[in-house]
């Protein structure tokens, strides 16, 4: 049984991720979402609801329009895949408990913001509006210990966030520290704090990477996001173990 509810929780992950790339590449741009029609973005053609399947559509049309032949981005069946593995995931980490709801609400915003930084290296103001009284709602219901630590996890992210872009005069964006005050909610102070020096690692890493291979220029700005995004579900599913495990290696 528990083996079927995760994939069934699979298959409702591939079909929200399916959304969540349409709002991602929509929003930003400030085009409907909701009610139009998916759409090719290379000949505008109307897509029907056989090459909509999430992840299906994309191996049967062998990456390609059927129309134009344009190639379709590889984002589409990559997010699909991770909202779905993350869906499932959530599930088989926490089970029906009231947690599994802020779970999937934060997987669903981090899969949005993913998409609109990854392609616009934009963290939309209404995105995180979306999700912060959802999220906010839920951590009354399923409190934190103590109760206090989101609220304080949110500010001192903030102030945080806030003097080094003061500091560093535009180093870091105002959406990262808007992002960050929302995941101190989620998060606590303890596991925000983990997932800030987290994605500040990642991003070192795999930067200093990309710039080695030259992938990238040093200089060329890249999105913060995706580190942000990577930190935050790893501090939220594994924050606890590593914080003990760091305090018994200093103690």
């Amino acid at each position: 049984m528990q083996l079927l509810f995760t994939l069934f929780f699979f298959l409702f992950g591939i079909t929200f991720g399916s959304f969540y790339n349409v709002v991602g590449l929509r929003s930003p741009k400030n085009e409907p979402f909701v009610n139009d029609r998916s759409y090719c973005p290379s000949c505008k053609h109307q897509l029907s609801w056989y090459e909509l399947i999430p992840v299906f559509s994309f191996l049967l049309q062998t990456g390609k329009c059927r129309h134009c032949k344009t190639k379709i981005s590889f984002t589409y069946p990559s997010i699909e895949l991770l909202t779905g593995f993350l869906f499932a995931f959530s599930f088989w980490k926490i089970g029906f408990d009231w947690e599994l709801i802020t779970a999937l609400f934060l997987v669903s915003m981090l899969m949005i913001i993913l998409v609109s930084d990854i392609t616009y290296m934009v963290i939309q103001n209404k995105i995180l509006l979306f999700f912060l009284p959802l999220i906010t709602v839920m951590r009354v219901i399923q409190p934190l210990d103590p109760w206090w630590s989101p609220i304080v996890g949110a500010i001192v992210i903030a102030v945080i966030l806030a003097i080094i872009i003061l500091v560093s005069r535009g180093g870091m964006g105002a959406g990262d520290m808007k992002l960050f005050a929302v995941l101190g909610i989620v998060l606590g102070v303890e596991k925000v704090l983990l997932a800030f020096f987290l994605s500040c690692l990642l991003g070192a890493i795999i930067g200093m990477l990309l710039i080695l291979f030259k992938v990238i220029k040093r200089k060329q700005p890249v999105p913060f996001g995706p580190y942000i995004v990577l930190a935050a579900l790893i501090a939220y599913f594994y924050g606890e173990m590593l914080i003990d495990w760091y305090l018994r290696l200093i103690i």
